[in-house]
């Protein structure tokens, strides 16, 4: 059976140092473009029956540079909104909060984690409509990744959590005797 198959784009400035980045459109740096191009190196000879992505030009230019047509884009593949905590490292949020962690807080001013599973539920049965006719991409961002991870395997969206995601990685989503697996994970 036909897989889904998980991008997270490459590097950008602010992932490097890692910085939350949600809405802030921000473009890969020379490192993450060199990351996005080896992914489709990976990816090669593999056709894909929809590939859909998350509208920020960061999944964007790797899906492109990953030699990805894309299909659609959808509000839903889009990172986690944090918030207050955008641009911020979790380390310094830490600093004032000892105790917070996204995977059971959310952000403040932006979204939850049954939000966040919420969107990403919606983006796994879109995904699930083209497995009959061949496998299908879905390019990304780290923490919105993990929750459908999580998601895809019957975990709350805090799930995610429990699975580390670096950039420009490849995870596939598939199915055992009728049961949603991960197949393999930050590839």
């Amino acid at each position: 059976m036909a897989e889904i198959v998980l991008i997270r784009h490459g590097q950008t400035e602010w992932s490097a140092v890692g910085k939350h980045t949600s809405y802030t459109d921000l473009d890969l740096t020379g490192a993450g473009e060199q990351q996005a191009r080896v992914a489709g190196e990976r990816l090669a000879g593999r056709s894909f029956a929809a590939v859909i992505s998350s509208p920020r030009k960061r999944a964007l230019r790797t899906a492109e540079l990953a030699g990805l047509a894309v299909t659609e884009t959808t509000e839903d593949l889009a990172e986690w909104n944090y918030g207050e905590y955008e641009g911020i490292t979790s380390a310094t949020i830490h600093e004032t909060s000892p105790a917070w962690s996204l995977w059971t807080d959310g952000a403040p001013g932006g979204e939850s984690p049954a939000e966040v599973g919420e969107r990403l539920d919606r983006v796994l049965a879109r995904a699930r409509t083209f497995l009959d006719r061949g496998d299908v991409a879905l390019i990304a961002h780290g923490h919105s990744l993990r929750v459908a991870g999580a998601r895809w395997i019957g975990l709350p969206a805090g799930g995610g959590g429990l699975l580390k995601l670096g950039t420009a990685t490849l995870s596939t989503l598939g199915f055992e005797h009728g049961n949603q697996v991960i197949d393999t994970w930050n590839g």
